[in-house]
């Protein structure tokens, strides 16, 4: 009879299985750029992570859905909620901010993990962040239509990633 493994509190067993999954992201990511070159990894990172954050907001907007008439308040927390359930608050440090009454809204990130650890194992030259697409998946995951465009970026030399999205 094989021991089996002492029971980890749920928020544990979470964090484990999300650090699990976004190390066999890394790795899968540095195995393409190895393999086939930064611009397929860039291209496939992109339309993998637009593929993960449409899902996993489309399986979220069954029990907690956004609806039509849904304010920007609102919207924004949905997309906070979603990096909360994507990624630990230790890993992308992700707030909304700066409400104005034409729909419109900002997104500020203060933390990202995956610039950490590009620039660790040396592969941050030439990467090119999924943000858009790990947005645009949310915003169709949850039935929002929303322009959205990148205002500052820490890839870029910023001190934040800055989004500013207005719902149509």
């Amino acid at each position: 009879m094989t021991e089996t493994a002492r029971d980890l509190p749920p928020d544990q067993e979470i964090a484990l299985l999300r650090q699990g999954w976004w190390l066999h992201d890394a790795r899968w990511y540095q195995a393409v750029k190895n393999r086939f070159g930064q611009e397929a990894a860039n291209e496939l990172n992109a339309e993998v992570m637009q593929f993960v954050a449409r899902r996993v907001a489309t399986i979220y907007s069954r029990r907690h859905p956004t609806g039509d008439e849904a304010s920007t308040k609102d919207v924004a927390e949905t997309l906070e909620t979603l990096a909360r359930l994507m990624f630990t608050r230790a890993m992308v440090r992700l707030d909304s901010a700066e409400f104005d009454g034409d729909n419109t809204w900002e997104t500020v990130v203060s933390e990202h993990f995956a610039l950490r650890m590009l620039k660790a194992s040396r592969s941050l030259e030439g990467y090119q962040c999924p943000c858009m697409e790990l947005r645009a998946g949310w915003f169709e995951g949850i039935g929002v239509r929303a322009s959205d465009e990148v205002v500052e970026c820490m890839r870029e030399g910023a001190s934040v990633c800055r989004f500013r999205a207005c719902l149509k």
